[in-house]
């Protein structure tokens, strides 16, 4: 049974920021299209399950969220990346781009330094612009705890930008799941 027209319309509609959340999670464009395409693919097959009073968008990014977090648990191996190596993939992409491309580079680092306990709720709030209630129902816990983890990564946000930081062996590489 395919997906009716107008359900197709509005999944349409959620791509950009369906696009924009799954590339601010995983920092890499191909794995972000690719758990765009699984979250997509899900939602279709999954169609009659969506309630109408609900929010198309949150209910794609938690599809997304779910299959990231599918994706984590099954690549529990994780690779090590260097850090020089990563500011260097950044920087090949993104020349020209801005006047402040030390700024982003930071950014960048300083988000992928953050537990992804605390990047998630951040990323969803102030990239996505979900209310502290729609980000709880897509992470799955309660208003208080999207609070507490949104102020600990702005914190640590702050400090890891202001140099306050500990820098120690961890600091110097990355760990990303592959």
């Amino acid at each position: 049974m395919d997906a009716p027209p107008a359900f197709r319309q509005q999944l349409l509609g959620v791509i950009p920021r369906l696009r924009r959340y799954a590339r601010s999670l995983v920092f890499d464009t191909s794995a972000a299209d690719d758990l765009v395409q699984t979250a997509l693919e899900r939602a279709l097959s999954h169609w009659h399950q969506f309630d109408q009073r609900r929010d198309i968008l949150v209910w794609t990014l938690s599809i997304a969220h779910n299959a990231h977090m599918d994706d984590r648990r099954r690549h529990a191996r994780s690779a090590v990346v260097e850090l020089s190596d990563a500011r260097a993939a950044i920087e090949e992409r993104h020349a020209g781009d801005t006047p402040d491309i030390g700024l982003r580079l930071d950014l960048v680092a300083a988000l992928q330094r953050l537990p992804v306990e605390q990047r998630e709720p951040l990323l969803l709030v102030t990239l996505e612009q979900l209310s502290y209630a729609e980000c709880a129902e897509l992470l799955r816990v309660p208003v208080g705890t999207v609070m507490s983890r949104i102020s600990r990564a702005r914190v640590a946000l702050r400090a890891l930008l202001d140099g306050r930081a500990p820098v120690g062996a961890a600091a110097q590489t990355l760990r990303r799941v592959v």
